[in-house]
């Protein structure tokens, strides 16, 4: 029996490359590429002070820190798809949401805005039993065109005082948002 085809495979760096070999020529070559980087991606959070907020309103949450950026897409608390990176996108992240004193948070709310519209929102109700303050996670999956842009709002509601979004100085990044692109 006589062998007339031999499919030679090698992996280097990551990249899978095959040739297919018949009568002692090469017919064709592949490369595939093995993982990939998840660029563009960020991780933006809130070092400073408090940012007090009006009581059961929607704000905008203001990150004032980044530890890494990409694709230089994170701007103004908000991230914008870059030119050729359109795709499915994972965020994630956390708000620290402050009643002002204990019990007297009711109602926290996170929203994930996509272009100045609610996509996402995640609430906790403590009417029943207020507390001082929380500080929810949160995650999404978004498929995003070039153009698009991502941000966090917190919502709080008291019983009375001033309710705010907390930052830290002590590197516990309570108040955080990141994301990347997902490899397809």
């Amino acid at each position: 029996m006589a062998i007339d085809k031999i499919i030679s495979a090698s992996i280097t760096d990551g990249t899978i490359a095959t040739a297919d070999i018949a009568d002692g020529a090469v017919t064709s070559v592949k490369t595939t590429g093995v993982g990939g980087a998840n660029t563009p991606a960020f991780f933006a959070y809130k070092v400073g002070g408090n940012q007090v907020v009006s009581d059961a309103t929607g704000t905008k949450v203001t990150f004032d820190t980044e530890a890494y950026d990409t694709a230089n897409a994170f701007s103004s608390s908000k991230f914008t798809v870059p030119s050729g990176q359109a795709g499915k996108y994972y965020f994630y992240g956390a708000v620290n949401l402050d009643g002002g004193t204990y019990d007297r948070l009711n109602v926290v709310i996170i929203y994930l805005y996509k272009n100045g519209t609610i996509v996402s929102n995640w609430r906790t109700n403590f009417r029943s039993n207020p507390i001082y303050y929380i500080e929810p996670h949160f995650t999404d999956t978004l498929d995003l065109a070039v153009g698009d842009y991502i941000e966090v709002y917190g919502y709080v509601d008291v019983v009375s005082g001033t309710p705010s979004i907390n930052g830290n100085g002590d590197g516990r990044h309570m108040t955080q948002f990141g994301g990347f692109k997902i490899i397809e």
